[in-house]
């Protein structure tokens, strides 16, 4: 249902970009004729990215050395991403997180995580849209944020916090700049495991079947799946939509969410006795 030419004409900048599902939705854009910008901490990483995006899309791609934890080298790397050319679109992608036990982080811990996903996307956001709007240019900001953005979650206390943090920012300006020629929405996604990340976030093969037991789906979500919602979100028949965060997490979140989902574990024996009780209790009545 993607037009080889739906991204066609548009610029996109995607933060975290060189590896992981930034990487991923990368290779979507290209392939659906898109000019692609990544920028990262990691400049070797960058550069892979680019020589295996480069074999399939010639010149299709460049790089920027960035720590968006920095706000003078955010602008320094916007300045030279619009003199070359305006982007027309931005993915703030980058993110960071680790588990642990919220009585046991440090404030250089907590940090680590807040200064990457939530001061990291304000600045890339906000001088982004600050060029736009100077120019008059229209544009489209999609943020990666997460289910516990508005749950809330143990164990990965900074990450929620900052995951809130970026889809309040996403709502303000969807309403703020919306008239303006620039809409704001947010993907939360579920678990696509990445190399590296995962191994840090899920340590056991265990709580890996325990996971994908909590989705309806049974299943992890594949790095395809969600390049293709980013790329509908980035394209001009999305256009009405403004300020939504859009959940793909195989119906992960409202399973955990709904009080008696957990009568999954009973069995047929168990429900034929709460049948049995049930019209026991209506007879009586």
């Amino acid at each position: 249902m993607f037009q080889p030419d739906l991204l066609a004409g548009q610029r996109i900048l995607i933060t975290g970009g060189g590896s992981g599902l930034g990487k991923g939705m990368g290779r979507r854009c290209l392939e659906l004729g898109a000019d692609l910008v990544i920028c990262g901490r990691r400049t070797e990483v960058l550069e892979e990215a680019k020589a295996e995006f480069d074999a399939d899309f010639p010149g299709g791609t460049a790089t920027y050395g960035c720590d968006i934890r920095d706000a003078d080298q955010v602008e320094a790397m916007l300045d030279g991403v619009f003199a070359e050319r305006p982007i027309t679109a931005l993915v703030n992608n980058a993110a960071g997180n680790f588990l642990a036990r919220s009585e046991t982080l440090s404030p250089r811990a907590f940090d680590a995580v807040t200064r990457i996903v939530l001061n990291g996307t304000a600045y890339v956001t906000l001088g982004v849209g600050r060029r736009w709007l100077e120019a008059g240019q229209s544009g489209t900001v999609l943020s990666i944020v997460a289910t516990y953005a508005w749950t809330g979650s143990g164990y990965v206390l900074p990450s929620a916090c900052a995951k809130a943090g970026v889809q309040a920012l996403t709502q303000s300006l969807a309403v703020e700049w919306g008239g303006r020629g620039i809409r704001l929405n947010a993907i939360a996604p579920g678990p696509f495991p990445t190399e590296g990340a995962w191994e840090r976030l899920v340590p056991s093969k265990d709580l890996d079947s325990a996971w994908k037991a909590r989705i309806p789906l049974g299943r992890f979500g594949e790095h395809d799946e969600l390049a293709n919602l980013a790329c509908f979100l980035l394209a001009g028949g999305s256009g009405y939509i403004n300020g939504e965060t859009v959940v793909i997490d195989g119906g992960e979140w409202l399973k955990g969410a709904g009080q008696f989902n957990f009568m999954e574990a009973l069995d047929d024996e168990d429900w034929d006795e709460m049948t049995r009780k049930a019209q026991k209790a209506r007879n009586k009545g």
